[in-house]
């Protein structure tokens, strides 16, 4: 249901705010676009302009949220290094998700860029495939083929113990990067 009415610059990045903070999912570029009545490009621009005056706006996979300013509700984190081959993404995501945490990002280490970090931000299987599905359409490759499938993942969890039995099922699936896992 697009909306008629022709929105202009500041009051269009006051309304994606207004939106993002009344959503608890995802909203996609194109979501925004069709409500604001403009294209998918002014859009970034317009989030790129708020982030750039601190607006805490994420983009996910799923699409822009806003970062969750409630600091009582911050989960237990923890950075993982994994290794795998790129047709083993989906079963490394699920074996996390699996264990109740949230997969946060990828990082891997560039020779020439440094650190590269994206968001991933799946919390369940359903966001896991269509992760994945959305990979597949867009024939985009993972970060980890910059780096021979090496990685990092910031997982987040309610509790340590959910962070302890992640990092236990990636061991067991042997996707734990550790000296006997380097080539």
């Amino acid at each position: 249901m697009r909306n008629k009415k022709k929105w202009f610059g500041d009051e269009r990045r006051s309304e994606i705010i207004l939106l993002l903070t009344n959503h608890e999912e995802p909203l996609t570029g194109g979501q925004l676009a069709e409500h604001l009545n403009v294209s998918r490009q002014v859009i970034v621009q317009d989030i790129s302009l708020l982030k750039a005056k601190n607006i805490p706006i994420m983009a996910t996979s799923q699409g822009y949220v806003m970062k969750d300013a409630n600091p009582l509700n911050e989960p237990f984190s923890r950075i993982v290094a994994c290794h795998h081959k790129p047709e083993q993404t989906e079963e490394e995501l699920l074996i996390l998700v699996d264990q109740g945490v949230r997969v946060k990002d990828v990082k891997v280490e560039h020779p020439i860029y440094g650190d590269i970090t994206a968001s991933i931000m799946v919390n369940n299987r359903k966001e896991v495939f269509q992760f994945i599905r959305k990979v597949q359409q867009t024939k985009a490759s993972y970060l980890s083929e910059l780096t021979d499938g090496v990685h990092l993942h910031t997982i987040e969890a309610l509790s340590e113990r959910d962070l302890d039995d992640a990092v236990q099922a990636l061991h067991e699936a042997g996707f734990l990067l550790t000296d006997e896992t380097r080539h």
